[in-house]
């Protein structure tokens, strides 16, 4: 089994194989080269965010500056709004539906390391060899998410559709569609409804004629 594949079946892997340190590297490169790009470079910027993530849909903006480790384990859907300081560590796939707006400094981790010390400095195989491992867990963001500024997102963690997560949240665990959640860790305030609506915030509003 390929290194690759070890962290797909949710197995401990080696990230310092040559295999995953090229993956990682071509990246990294992709990503220092799009964080000296200026913000009307438009055409160049699509180029790389291109070649950055496994898919990035139509319509979708990262501001920059990104910090992405693999970039081709992470699928980003349509009209995505990510605001500076977007690090994603996808060890494992992650997954971002459509129309996500993301605050400032949010990060996303996959990987999770032995929580025994000796075992997470090296793992010893049978041929006597020692090898410093890893495993990752996959994380998944629903449609039309809205996360606050320096959310940060635990490995294997499932948020559904229309969720709003509130600044400076850890979230450890799944969050169910419709929710508003906060604090560290992230839990589930309530969930929205039509009170929650623009209609009823007239305060807000401005001379523009608004339908709801």
């Amino acid at each position: 089994m390929r290194e690759e594949e070890k962290i797909f079946a949710g197995q401990v892997f080696w990230p310092g194989h040559p295999d995953l340190v090229a993956i990682k590297l071509r990246c990294h490169n992709l990503c220092t080269e799009y964080n000296r790009t200026f913000e009307d470079e438009k055409e160049k910027r699509a180029e790389i965010v291109q070649q950055i993530f496994g898919v990035f849909g139509e319509g979708s903006f990262v501001q920059g500056p990104l910090q992405i480790h693999y970039g081709v384990h992470t699928k980003i859907g349509r009209n995505f709004f990510g605001n500076f300081n977007l690090t994603i560590q996808d060890d494992a796939p992650v997954t971002i539906g459509d129309r996500c707006n993301f605050g400032p400094n949010v990060t996303i981790v996959t990987p999770q390391h032995p929580l025994l010390p000796d075992e997470r400095r090296a793992l010893k195989t049978k041929d006597g060899r020692e090898i410093r491992v890893c495993y990752a867990q996959p994380v998944t963001i629903g449609n039309d998410c809205w996360f606050g500024a320096n959310v940060v997102v635990c490995p294997g963690v499932t948020i559904g559709d229309n969720c709003v997560i509130g600044a400076g949240s850890v979230v450890t665990k799944d969050i169910p569609a419709n929710s508003i959640a906060v604090g560290n860790p992230c839990r589930v305030l309530r969930t929205l409804s039509d009170a929650d609506s623009m209609k009823h915030m007239p305060e807000r509003l401005t001379e523009e004629e608004f339908v709801f």
